[in-house]
């Protein structure tokens, strides 16, 4: 998963790139700039190209998350039905960028791919047993950090989600504005469901994407050790 939200991230970051440069002539005609283009889509915009074809790509990539919530079920893991919802959210969500070529995409892909990259390149390295940060029983929490993390990522989209509404309203209109709407409703929803597991701390996170909340002792060898407090 590391690996394909890396690919992920910088095949859309480089296609963004060479969106701007090859379009920024029109853009000037139309009096817009790259900032508003990557929250807001031109009102006309098709799901061709290739910032789609990465979006494509993060939109099949949604089904290997689905499937790790299956085997969770399975072997009746807590709240692995509150993660079955929000997997099932993403991939919808991740339909509706495709099918109305919908605006602030190309920002919500690159925040979640890299994301994915920090979290599941630091699960690997855990699981594989390499050394985490720390000296001397210092205690690594890295998940707490990712907790900051995805607030700081929320707050980022909230203000994002702010700015795609006033480009609509005062700028001639964005595409997708609908499946926008029905965006924000979803993302309204997790964000209930995110707040509710991290206010009153019970069970398991909701997406175990981003790890439970176990920090590691280091000892003096560089060896990590799951720490028992959460």
């Amino acid at each position: 998963m590391a690996v394909v939200s890396a690919a992920i991230f910088a095949g859309i970051l480089l296609s963004s790139l060479a969106e701007i440069r090859d379009t920024r002539w029109f853009w000037r005609r139309i009096k817009t700039t790259p900032f508003q283009w990557l929250l807001c889509f031109p009102l006309g915009t098709r799901p061709a190209g290739r910032v789609f074809f990465w979006s494509y790509a993060f939109y099949l990539s949604r089904f290997l998350h689905l499937l790790r919530t299956f085997f969770a079920i399975l072997r009746r893991r807590p709240l692995a039905l509150a993660r079955l919802f929000s997997h099932s959210a993403l991939v919808c969500m991740s339909f509706l960028w495709l099918e109305f070529s919908q605006s602030f995409q190309v920002v919500a892909i690159l925040s979640a791919t890299l994301a994915h990259v920090v979290v599941f390149g630091y699960r690997f390295w855990v699981g594989v047993g390499l050394p985490v940060a720390g000296r001397g029983g210092a205690v690594s929490c890295f998940p707490v950090a990712v907790v900051v993390w995805q607030v700081a990522l929320l707050g980022c989209d909230l203000v994002c989600h702010l700015g795609v509404l006033l480009l609509h309203l005062f700028k001639g209109g964005c595409n997708g504005i609908g499946a926008w709407v029905f965006n924000s409703v979803l993302n309204a929803a997790l964000l209930v469901l995110f707040v509710d597991f991290h206010v009153k701390r019970k069970g398991l996170p909701l997406d175990d994407d981003y790890g439970s909340v176990h920090c590691h002792r280091t000892n003096n060898s560089g060896s990590s050790e799951p720490n028992k407090e959460q």
